[in-house]
Formats: C-alpha cells, sequence, structure tokens
C-alpha cells in the first residue's frame, strides 16, 4: 500500500492563504524597499540643485550620479552571494545600515570628491538590498500570488520615489542648503535596520540548505498558525530533488537563462537611468524653472502606482514574461514620445507614461528574477544580474551629456527606446514560472523532472 508522502515545509507555505504574517514580511520588507527608492530618486534631485549652486559641469554631475551606480553593481553582486551564505534577513539589514549611515553624512560634504566617496558607500548598500529583499519575499509567498507579492513589494519603489519628489520640491529646492537636509533625511534607514533586524524571518528555504531545520520549522508553524482556521490550497506532490553539485549561472544548465536575464537588466537600467537620472536637470535646460522642473518630475513620479498595479494584476493573469515584454514595448514607445514632447502638456503627459510602463516593467522583473534560479543559487543569481545591470546605470548618465550634445533630446530618448526594445528582445529567453512552486527553479536535465508541474507552470521557451 503506498502511503502518501508527508508535504515538504517548502510545500506547506506554498499552500497557505496570504495571511497577517505575509503583510509583515511584506510591509516591513517594502519599507526598506521604500527608503532606498528614496535615496536613489534624491540623486536626480540633488544634482539639479549642484548644477545651479555649485556651477558643476556635466560630467561632473554625470560622475556624482555614475559613482553611485559602481557602488550598486559590485553591492549587488557581493550582497546576493553573502545572503547565500549567511542568510537573507542577515544582508538585508546590514545593507540598510551602510546605506543610511553613508547618506547621513554625505550632507556634510563639502566637495565632489567627498560626495562620491560617500555616493560609492551608499551604492554598495543600495546594490545589495534590492535582490535579497525581493528573494526574502518570494521564498514565502504563496506559489499562485507569488508573481503579485512580488510586483507589490516593488510598489512601494514608487512610494520611495514619491517621498523623494516631495522632498526635492520642498527641502531641496528650497535653500542653499536643501539638498543638505535632504541627505540628512536619507539616514532614517539606518534607524530601520534594527527593526528588519529583530522584526523579519529568515528564509525558510535558506534554513533547511543550510541544516537548520529546527529553526525552519519553528518560522513554517508561525505562518500556518496565522492561518488557522482558514482554506488551504492543494498543491501538486513534488519529488525531492536529489543532491548534486550546485548548478553555475553560466554553466549549461543555466546560461541561457542567465544571459536573457542578464540582458533584460542591462537594457532596462539604461534606459531607465538614462531617463530618471537626469529628467529633472533636463527640464530646468530647457528653461523651467527649478522648482516647476521638479513639481514636474512629482507629477510623473505618481504615475508610477497605477503602473505596478496593472503589473500586479497581469503576472497573474498573463504570465511574468508577457507582462514584462508588453510594459517594456510600452516603455520603449514613451521614451520616442518624451524625446519629441515640445510643450508642457505633451512632456508631462509622455513623462507619465513613460513613468507607467517603465516601473510596470520593473515590477514584473522582480517578480520574474528570484524564480529563475534554485534555492542554492537564488540570491547569488538575482544580484549577479542586478549587479550586471548595473553596469549599465554606470554608464547612462555619462551617456547622456555627449548623446546632448550630439543630437538633444530626441537622440537620448531614441537610444533609451533601443535599450528598451532590446531587454524586450531578450525576455523570449526567459521561463514561465506562473503557479508554480520555486522548486521547479531547478531546469530540466539537473536532478529536477518537471511531469509533476501543472501545464500552466511548465516551463515555456
Amino acid at each position: 500500500m503506498h502511503t502518501p508522502q508527508a508535504p515538504t515545509r517548502a510545500q506547506r507555505l506554498d499552500r497557505l492563504p496570504f495571511t497577517r504574517r505575509h503583510g509583515r514580511l511584506l510591509v516591513g520588507s517594502g519599507i526598506g524597499w521604500a527608503l532606498d527608492a528614496m535615496d536613489v530618486g534624491l540623486v536626480s534631485f540633488v544634482l539639479a540643485a549642484l548644477a545651479a549652486q555649485w556651477g558643476l559641469s556635466p560630467g561632473q554631475l554625470s560622475w556624482i550620479a555614475s559613482i553611485g551606480f559602481l557602488g550598486m553593481a559590485i553591492g549587488a553582486g557581493a550582497g546576493g552571494l553573502l545572503a547565500d551564505r549567511i542568510g537573507r534577513r542577515q544582508v538585508f539589514a546590514l545593507t540598510l545600515l551602510v546605506y543610511g549611515l553613508a547618506t547621513g553624512a554625505a550632507a556634510l560634504a563639502g566637495s565632489v570628491a567627498v560626495l562620491m566617496l560617500f555616493r560609492f558607500v551608499i551604492g554598495l548598500g543600495l546594490g545589495a538590498e534590492l535582490p535579497v529583499a525581493s528573494t526574502l519575499v518570494s521564498e514565502f509567498a504563496p506559489a499562485r500570488i507569488r508573481g503579485r507579492v512580488v510586483v507589490l513589494l516593488e510598489a512601494f519603489w514608487a512610494v520611495g520615489w514619491i517621498l523623494a519628489a516631495l522632498i526635492g520640491t520642498f527641502v531641496v529646492g528650497a535653500g542653499d542648503d536643501g539638498w543638505r537636509w535632504g541627505f540628512a533625511l536619507g539616514a532614517v534607514p539606518a534607524v530601520y535596520a534594527v527593526v528588519v533586524r529583530r522584526g523579519l524571518p529568515e528564509s525558510v528555504r535558506f534554513l533547511e540548505s543550510k541544516g537548520r531545520t529546527e529553526e525552519a520549522e519553528a518560522v513554517v508553524r508561525q505562518f500556518e498558525e496565522a492561518a488557522a482556521g482558514r482554506p488551504l490550497t492543494d498543491v501538486p506532490a513534488v519529488e525531492p530533488l536529489p543532491p548534486g553539485p550546485v548548478p553555475r549561472l553560466l554553466g549549461p544548465e543555466l546560461r541561457r537563462r542567465t544571459a536573457g536575464l542578464w540582458a533584460v537588466w542591462f537594457g532596462i537600467n539604461f534606459a531607465y537611468y538614462g531617463a530618471f537620472t537626469w529628467i529633472p536637470t533636463l527640464l530646468v535646460a530647457q528653461g523651467f524653472s527649478l522648482v516647476r522642473s521638479f513639481q514636474y518630475t512629482l507629477v510623473i513620479t505618481l504615475a508610477q502606482l497605477p503602473g505596478y498595479a496593472l503589473s500586479a494584476f497581469l503576472v497573474e493573469r498573463w504570465g511574468r514574461r508577457p507582462t514584462l515584454g508588453a510594459f517594456l514595448l510600452g516603455s520603449a514607445a514613451a521614451a520616442l514620445l518624451f524625446g519629441s514632447a515640445d510643450s508642457t502638456a505633451t512632456v508631462l503627459l509622455a513623462g507619465s507614461l513613460l513613468s507607467f510602463a517603465n516601473l510596470g516593467a520593473w515590477g514584473a522583473l522582480y517578480a520574474t528574477t528570484p524564480e529563475v534560479y534554485p534555492t542554492a543559487v537564488r540570491a547569488g543569481g538575482a544580484g549577479a544580474a542586478a549587479g550586471f545591470g548595473r553596469i549599465a546605470s554606470i554608464i547612462a548618465p555619462l551617456a547622456v551629456p555627449p548623446l546632448l550634445g550630439a543630437g538633444g533630446t530626441g537622440l537620448v530618448f531614441a537610444v533609451l527606446a533601443a535599450a528598451f526594445a532590446l531587454a524586450t528582445a531578450a525576455t523570449r529567453l526567459l521561463p514561465e514560472m506562473r503557479g508554480a512552486s520555486l522548486e521547479r527553479s531547478t531546469p530540466r536535465g539537473t536532478g529536477g523532472a518537471a511531469q509533476n508541474v501543472p501545464q500552466r507552470a511548465r516551463w515555456r521557451r
């Protein structure tokens, strides 16, 4: 007589309804995410202010922006690897502490060189935090709504950018020392790191991978207790994967999806940071006052929220890959429209469309990224993809001034549209994981058969 196999801890998590513990994890991680976005967004306003107050050249402004992205590239790769070794929660808290303290210190900078040094350290923390936070939330979210939950996490980015726009408009633009007070407010993440360290759970899948089964069981039971009395979801049985070597990101079993993921991250980073880092400064160059350009940027930023909302709906209705591709294609069209905008109304319309489509794409990308790799390399793989994308975010601010000189705003946004289009094409290399357990992240031929996965959750090429 066949004895039914007891569900694994991962399956027990996958079958749970969304509970208050899931909500606490989402909000707790999301606050850190929003503070991260606030810091990144704040730089675009500080650059516009420093251009006027310190008389900085476009080249100097580009380096202040790019040095932070260099730190983010290094931090993303190192943070992901560290999270696979010591835990998602530990690294999440550490990154908040690092970039919070460095942001506060940047308020005291008296020269471009000192400001660049602090921006580099800030970037180390920022770059490590994003892939680690998305991995942590993804590993707890029930399989049937995992994409939606991760997009909701990414939606906190819009909250952070709105905070940055408000600080830019009412603090940075208020006086000569406004940018210093803006950076001082950016020190809040250092305080929030204590909350993260004490209040968020460690990933069950990480604990199991390190043999810490008692801790993993305790965490699962906490989530099950929160769901007591509520209906559970049937989860198809998945045979445990046999032990074997840890797959390599560029090895034959993973290189196809790694190439696709890195290409998408590169294209979206180049286009996003090429546009949004420079929008306030470009508006000033077009004749708008500093305060008015900040106000327009705030309006454009508000369009991010409905973009995330639609993305959160579509990743579970259409799937990750078609949602990501559609928003990237829409971003390319909006970039072309922005490049040809010649009035206040068209600037606001095109900018809002770009903000809507681009941030919807970011939401879908963060839902997709942790699902691409198995547990043993999930955080490291997500961090490597983000780190590779940060190379583009380093190049983009440096590329904008020469592109402006060669062909004006139209050429800048035509190049950014091309980057979005290339990223759209690269989505064809990604697998589709809508509704599937994360245990199915191991590709065929590496120990994990796909025959037990529901048809809608099979790998789609």
